[in-house]
C-alpha cells in the first residue's frame, strides 16, 4: 500500500470515528443532509452525537464584495454590531445570557461572506436559538454603539501601521486590486468607516441579511427530525428579499514589473511579490494547490524555503500562497530579510518561480505534496465547528457535500505536466507587483536593469505619502 492509500485509509478511520459510525457500517459518502426552506434558506445538517453540543454557522453573502465604494468596512461593521444590541436586549444583556448558558455567540465579516455562529449545550438549545434569532433579525445599530465600534476599529487600524508586515500586506493588496473590494482590509479603512452612518448599517442589513442570501449549517447532537423542527420554527418566518447584484469594478492591469517602496526605519525588509491569482471555481484550483505546496506553501518541504533559508540563510521564513475567493484573489510570496539582502532574496524568489514554470517537478516532490494534502484533509472536519465551516464552504463555492470523498482523487490524478501547466498559466516572473517595506538607504538596487516606466513614479508617490 503506497503512502497515498495509507493516508486515505487513516482519513476514513478518523472520519468514521468522528461521525460515530459503527465498525462494519459503509463509509459515509456526504458531509450531511441538504434541505431548503420555502423562504429560500439553504440549510445543511450533520448529526454528531459524541458530545451534547450543537453548533450553528450562518453564512450570508454580505461581505466586502457587497460594499459600496466610499463605505469600506460596512460589511464587517454590520456583522460585528449584531451583538451590540437588539430591540429586546442591549449588549450587556446579550453577554449576560451567553455567560449564563455557557454558550459562544460570534459574528464576523469577510471578503465573500459574513458569519454568525453559535455553540451551545443541547439542553440549552431553545434559549440559545432565541438569542441567535434575536441578534440576527432585530439589531438596532444605535449611534453610541456604532460610534464606539468605529472608534475601536479605527484605533486598531492605526496601531497596525507600526507593523511592517501589515503595512506591506495592505500596500500590496491596495496596489494589486485598486478599487476592487479585495483591495482594502476586511475591517475597512479609516476614511470609509468615518463615512458610515447608522442608516447605512440598517440598510445594508435589510438588503443582504436575507434567507435567500444565506446558508445555515447545523452540526451536533440532534436527529434530522429535531434539527428540521428547530430550523423551521426559528427561521421559517425570516422574510425573503430581493438581493441587489454587486457592481464590481474591473481589476487593474498588471502587464509589467511594478515596484512599490515604503521607507521605514527597520533592520528587516518586509517583502511581498505576486500577481492576481485565481477564483475558487477555477478548474485548475487543484493543480495550483499542489504547485504552490511545492513552490512555497509546504514549509520545509517547499523550494523557496529550501533555497532562501536553508541554502542561503537570507530569511527565517518564506511562504507562498494563493487566496482564491468568489472572485480571483492574490498570489503572493512573503518574506523578511536584512535590508542589504533584499535584492538577492527577490532574485531568488523569481528564480524559483521561473524554475517551476520551466522544469517539471520531480516524482518525489509531486508524491509528497499529494500525500500531505490528502492526509491533512481530515483536520478540516475533526470538530463540530470545523465540520460546520466545511459544509458552508462546499455550498458557497458549489463543491457538493460529497467533496471530501472526491478530493483525494482530484489531487491524486494530477501529473507533473499538470503542475507545470498551472505554473506557466498563473505565475508571472515578468509581470508582477513587488512591495518592499524597509530602510531605503540600506536597500541596494533590486534589479540590475534600469527601472521601468512608472517604477520611479511609484517610489516618489509612496515617498510623499510617507511624509
Amino acid at each position: 500500500m503506497d503512502k497515498l492509500n495509507k493516508a486515505f485509509s487513516v482519513w476514513l478511520i478518523i472520519t468514521l470515528l468522528g461521525t460515530g459510525a459503527a465498525w462494519g457500517d459503509p463509509p459515509p459518502q456526504v458531509l450531511g443532509v441538504r434541505e431548503k426552506l420555502p423562504n429560500g434558506l439553504v440549510w445543511l445538517f450533520s448529526e454528531q452525537s459524541g458530545l451534547p453540543l450543537v453548533t450553528l454557522k450562518l453564512f450570508v453573502k454580505a461581505g466586502t464584495l457587497q460594499e459600496p465604494q466610499g463605505k469600506e468596512g460596512l460589511a464587517n461593521l454590520t456583522a460585528n454590531l449584531l451583538l451590540s444590541g437588539t430591540k429586546q436586549r442591549n449588549a450587556a444583556q446579550i453577554a449576560q445570557e451567553l455567560d449564563f448558558l455557557g454558550a459562544k455567540l460570534g459574528a464576523e465579516g469577510g471578503d465573500d461572506f459574513a458569519q454568525l455562529s453559535l455553540m451551545v449545550l443541547k439542553k440549552d438549545l431553545a434559549a440559545g436559538l432565541d438569542l441567535f434569532q434575536d441578534v440576527l433579525l432585530n439589531p438596532v445599530f444605535t449611534p453610541p454603539e456604532v460610534k464606539r465600534k468605529v472608534a475601536q476599529i479605527q484605533a486598531s487600524l492605526e496601531s497596525d501601521e507600526d507593523e511592517p508586515g501589515v503595512v506591506a500586506s495592505r500596500t500590496f493588496n491596495k496596489d494589486l486590486f485598486g478599487s476592487f473590494p479585495y483591495g482594502h482590509p476586511i475591517r475597512g479603512t479609516r476614511e470609509g468607516l468615518a463615512a458610515i452612518t447608522p442608516k447605512d448599517l440598517v440598510e445594508f442589513h435589510r438588503r443582504y441579511w436575507r434567507p435567500n442570501n444565506a446558508i445555515l449549517c447545523v452540526v451536533g447532537d440532534l436527529t434530522l427530525d429535531e434539527a428540521r423542527k428547530w430550523v423551521n420554527e426559528i427561521y421559517g418566518s425570516w422574510q425573503t428579499g430581493e438581493i441587489p447584484a454587486a457592481k464590481l469594478p474591473p481589476f487593474p492591469l498588471l502587464n509589467d514589473r511594478r515596484v512599490v517602496m515604503v521607507d521605514k526605519d527597520i533592520t528587516q525588509a518586509n517583502i511581498i511579490l505576486g500577481n492576481l491569482g485565481i477564483a475558487r471555481a477555477n478548474p485548475d484550483f487543484y493543480a495550483v494547490q499542489v504547485m504552490n505546496y511545492i513552490l512555497g506553501g509546504g514549509g520545509f518541504a517547499s523550494r523557496l524555503l529550501d533555497n532562501i533559508r536553508v541554502n542561503r540563510g537570507l530569511a527565517y521564513s518564506v511562504h507562498s500562497q494563493f487566496s482564491p475567493g468568489l472572485e480571483p484573489g492574490p498570489f503572493a510570496v512573503t518574506l523578511e530579510t536584512k535590508n542589504a539582502s533584499a535584492g538577492e532574496a527577490v532574485q531568488q524568489v523569481l528564480a524559483e518561480i521561473k524554475r517551476i514554470r520551466e522544469q517539471p517537478v520531480s516524482d518525489t516532490e509531486l508524491n509528497d505534496a499529494k500525500s500531505f494534502l490528502i492526509g491533512s484533509f481530515p483536520r478540516k472536519m475533526d470538530a463540530q465547528s470545523k465540520r460546520a465551516w466545511l459544509m458552508g464552504y462546499t455550498e458557497i463555492y458549489g463543491l457538493g457535500l460529497d467533496y471530501p470523498w472526491r478530493y483525494p482523487e482530484l489531487i491524486r490524478s494530477l501529473t507533473s505536466a499538470d503542475i507545470q501547466k498551472a505554473a506557466w498559466k498563473y505565475l508571472h516572473p515578468d509581470n508582477f507587483l513587488l512591495v518592499v517595506v524597509g530602510k531605503k538607504s540600506e536597500i541596494p538596487p533590486l534589479f540590475a536593469d534600469k527601472p521601468r516606466v512608472g517604477e520611479e513614479e511609484k517610489k516618489d508617490v509612496q515617498k510623499k505619502s510617507d511624509n
